[in-house]
């Protein structure tokens, strides 16, 4: 038995940001309603597919759920998505508050109907602020929470992280947040709402480590985390290839230098601590990066498992695919469809009691409506 079995979810959201925050709820074993319209998800659409509307990233961020398609500006429609509703722990979406308000799906109107209600906004940015309403997407807000010029800091280019990252981790954020409504709501017998912004998200994750300095008033140091931000933070070149290799503690950084027979190094009071190693970070890396330059990959390694200091190859996103531990795990799994063959998934990466939760096909296109809406047409409501 799932964690969250028992708990129903009607989902109203599209491409990753709240798809992939209620896939982690179904995956924990809530039972997600993935509400969409009859021209579906736009990512059902996005990369490679064996099937018209079942493409890479659609399977991604939409397994362990079910598909009902409804048309919200029909009166038809809206009592669909109620009766959906009159049965449902949590609603999330992330349509523009203002719309949704127009189509009769308020906060405040479905909370009156619906008191024991988890109600999650999936936003771009916080009600109430300057930006509050505007559309945004992973690549803008990458943009406005400084990633770029982390970026360039380190590289000298401009750039973006070369992941969709805000919003994965604002999904991860949304799953989190909704669940400590939720136990919330079982100990007072009533709903809520829920805001999730990917503005402030973003901005929180990233001033963790960088808001450095800007803790204090007045600023004890610059913004930005010196130790992540160098430019010399990066595999070091080896004899023949690169490895990844992070001495962190002041024991780590002793063993290193003194393997290296750099007893000079080891007793340098500019790499004695932590302080000091921050404060002098620059300097520290150069030296590594040098020590590092002469011996091989495969040597480093067995060395840093010597010295119990954290090191690896470095690995192409390929090499995961046929990663012995991650075989050893189970962590990929695969579903046989009848109609797309072999569909291979990364698996739920957490454990419940020892055993990592199945996964279930995404649905086709409103494949549920029959059974969820039984007096709606499968082409929807």
């Amino acid at each position: 038995m799932l964690p969250l079995q028992g708990i129903k979810i009607v989902d109203l959201t599209t491409v990753i940001f709240g798809p992939l925050a209620s896939q982690i709820l179904a995956d924990y074993g809530a039972a997600v309603v993935k509400v969409e319209t009859p021209s579906g998800d736009s990512t059902r659409f996005t990369g490679p597919s064996a099937e018209a509307g079942m493409s890479s990233l659609f399977l991604a961020s939409n397994r362990n759920k079910s598909s009902v398609v409804i048309n919200l500006k029909s009166k038809q429609g809206a009592n669909s998505l109620h009766s959906l509703l009159a049965e449902a722990d949590v609603f999330m979406h992330n349509m523009r508050p203002a719309k949704l308000a127009a189509l009769g799906f308020s906060s405040n109107e479905l909370l009156q109907r619906f008191p024991k209600l988890i109600y999650a906004d999936l936003l771009g940015f916080g009600s109430g602020g300057a930006y509050s309403g505007l559309p945004a997407y992973d690549d803008v807000i990458q943009g406005m929470t400084g990633i770029p010029d982390m970026m360039e800091r380190k590289t000298g280019q401009t750039d973006y992280f070369p992941t969709i990252m805000v919003d994965k981790l604002s999904a991860h954020v949304a799953a989190h947040a909704i669940l400590a409504a939720l136990i919330k709501s079982m100990r007072s017998g009533q709903g809520g709402t829920v805001e999730v912004p990917m503005f402030e998200v973003a901005a929180a994750f990233n001033l963790v480590e960088n808001l450095f300095g800007g803790h204090f008033e007045p600023a004890r140091a610059g913004i930005g985390y010196p130790r992540t931000l160098s430019k010399l933070r990066r595999p070091w070149k080896t004899s023949d290839g690169y490895v990844c290799m992070l001495p962190y503690t002041d024991e780590h950084w002793r063993r290193f230098f003194k393997h290296c027979e750099r007893a000079d190094l080891a007793e340098d009071e500019r790499f004695s601590s932590q302080k000091a190693r921050t404060e002098n970070i620059e300097q520290l890396l150069s030296a590594a990066a040098e020590l590092v330059s002469c011996r091989s990959t495969d040597e480093w390694v067995k060395t840093c498992s010597d010295l119990e200091i954290p090191a690896a190859a470095i690995s192409r996103l390929e090499d995961l695919l046929t990663n012995k531990h991650l075989q050893d795990v189970g962590f990929f799994q695969t579903i046989d469809d009848p109609e797309m063959g072999t569909i291979r998934f990364p698996g739920v990466p957490v454990l419940f009691d020892g055993r990592r939760p199945p996964v279930r096909m995404p649905p086709r296109l409103g494949e549920d409506n029959a059974n969820l809406l039984p007096t709606v047409s499968a082409k929807g409501a």
